[in-house]
């Protein structure tokens, strides 16, 4: 899940936002993760990651049509857009701190 920042928002408020409208949960923000630039040729984005806890309600796919849950071993398997790739990395390799 994830969007853009709304005006008015910081980034914390608007993931708060996206997951809930995205998936009908409530979350916990315990760290900022990543932030990732990335210039793609028709336009640059700018990816803020954090690492959060489940805090309540039951995930209900409002906008996306599956999910899963990966061990760090694994979440290399799909297929990553070239701007998510060292936010993917950064989980390999801090697995076990996080």
């Amino acid at each position: 899940p994830g969007g853009k920042i709304e005006a008015g928002e910081d980034a914390s408020e608007a993931l708060h936002r996206e997951i809930f409208e995205e998936l009908d949960i409530e979350i916990e923000i315990v760290k900022e993760f990543l932030t990732v630039t990335h210039s793609y040729p028709d336009f640059d984005i700018v990816l803020n990651t954090f690492i959060c806890k489940h805090k309540s309600g039951d995930i209900t796919l409002r906008e996306h049509t599956d999910y899963k849950w990966l061990s760090p071993e694994k979440i290399d398997s799909l297929k990553w857009a070239e701007a998510d790739y060292p936010i993917v990395k950064k989980l390999i390799s801090e697995a076990d701190t996080i």
